[in-house]
């Protein structure tokens, strides 16, 4: 092995690594929303935290790009994706604060099988023979972890199925903002879009929804939590974007099932949320549905290359 091809190996497994702690991140960010569902709505913590988001990202931006920073092309696509965003972060902060954590993080992992949905019908790309049989299965096990729920919890198991749709759509409107001249700039709109409707939709639900009433400002505790996961989530992300410099996609693209474990093992320790086999059964149908899709993008992939 020459020097050049131990310095890959080693940028590689530095790159791995960074997106494990990434990912491993991201349930911690969720185990304290669930943490807040006493303390104040799932609208109003989403509010607050993509306020905190917004605010802290324009300063960045700001600072490295001066004014200019703050130019964009297709505002329109921008307001789409904070709407996008803000839906699915409502749905699923709901849907966490009611469900176990586990399965409520596994329902939503539909969401790369729904975006090569969207990716096909929007952009027209085409769909593999594989997807589909990904897409089968993963809806099968959605299916099977939402018959108990809907049982006990009624239509509001859906939750985490909305949001996977929501979150799809995001990444179908980030594609066509993929020419954005600054991903400060994105970042900062995403955030910034995100808030102004989350805001609003924690107004409308303060005044219609009982459940949704804000019985006055924020404790220091909520703050201090939500300021922890915008600065999580922001972390994570940006490690993320280090271990695609480092690696491919391909290689990290299945480590994101790491989040799935670590929910449940919160979820089962932290919170005390039995995990039943039922849900065991649709939670390994929808991890595999994510594996066959990630294998069949990967060989895809090397085709192209050769």
């Amino acid at each position: 092995m020459n020097g050049s091809e131990s310095a890959n190996n080693r940028a590689a497994a530095s790159g791995i690594t960074l997106a494990l702690i990434a990912f491993s991140g991201f349930p911690v960010g969720d185990a304290i929303v669930k943490s807040m569902a006493i303390d104040w709505p799932a609208a109003a913590v989403a509010a607050l935290r993509f306020s905190i988001g917004a605010i802290a990202l324009a300063v960045l931006l700001l600072w490295r790009e001066g004014r200019d920073g703050f130019q964009i092309r297709r505002p329109w696509l921008h307001a789409a994706r904070g709407l996008a965003l803000a839906v699915g972060t409502i749905t699923f902060f709901s849907a966490i604060y009611i469900l176990p954590l586990a399965e409520a993080v596994a329902i939503a992992f539909v969401n790369p099988i729904i975006t090569a949905l969207l990716s096909g019908w929007l952009l027209k790309e085409k769909m593999r023979p594989a997807t589909w049989v990904a897409t089968l299965v993963a809806f099968g096990g959605v299916l099977i972890m939402l018959r108990p729920n809907l049982a006990e919890f009624g239509w509001v198991a859906v939750l985490p199925l909305v949001s996977a749709f929501a979150m799809a759509a995001m990444l179908i409107l980030n594609r066509m903002v993929s020419s954005q001249r600054s991903i400060f700039a994105a970042q900062f709109y995403l955030s910034f879009w995100a808030a102004i409707f989350l805001i609003i939709a924690a107004t409308l639900g303060h005044l219609t929804v009982p459940v949704m009433v804000v019985g006055g400002l924020p404790g220091w505790d909520v703050v201090i939590k939500c300021t922890v996961i915008a600065i999580t989530a922001t972390s994570c992300h940006f490690l993320l974007f280090m271990a695609t410099m480092r690696t491919t996609a391909a290689a990290i693209a299945p480590l994101v099932y790491i989040q799935l474990i670590i929910s449940s093992a919160i979820s089962v320790y932290i919170f005390g949320d039995p995990i039943d086999s039922i849900a065991l059964i649709g939670g390994s149908l929808i991890l595999l549905s994510g594996l066959m899709l990630w294998r069949s993008e990967r060989k895809a992939a090397t085709v192209l290359e050769a």
